[in-house]
């Protein structure tokens, strides 16, 4: 059974996020997809959590940049309009991050955040 995903324009993939995406699609390959959700938690009051995934489910919001796709759900999406989904590969470590233009403070990792 295939989705139709409905896609969204009230949230973007850089494109570093969506190269990084399709080069762990292409290394799996299979198409990879990446989940970004807000949920209560973390030192600020809410976290980002990310998971690549298969498949889509019935309410997931679509982002699309260059064959590739990240999904956003319905609630998640209130706390994440305006935002880019990123990758960044530093010294430290690397990582999809969210720029969330929504988020007044967030914890010095970047993953939890308060509105």
């Amino acid at each position: 059974m295939t989705i139709a995903l409905t896609k969204t324009t009230d949230v973007t993939l850089s494109p570093a996020a969506a190269r990084r995406i399709r080069a762990i699609g292409e290394a799996e390959g299979r198409e990879v997809m990446l989940r970004v959700a807000v949920e209560g938690g973390g030192c600020s009051g809410f976290q980002y959590q990310f998971e690549l995934v298969h498949g889509a489910n019935d309410d997931d919001l679509a982002v699309e940049r260059d064959g590739a796709h990240a999904l956003v759900d319905v609630v998640s999406m209130a706390l994440l309009k305006g935002s880019e989904i990123d990758f960044v590969d530093e010294l430290v470590g690397a990582q999809f991050q969210v720029k969330n233009p929504n988020a007044i403070s967030s914890c010095g990792c970047g993953v939890s955040f308060s509105i």
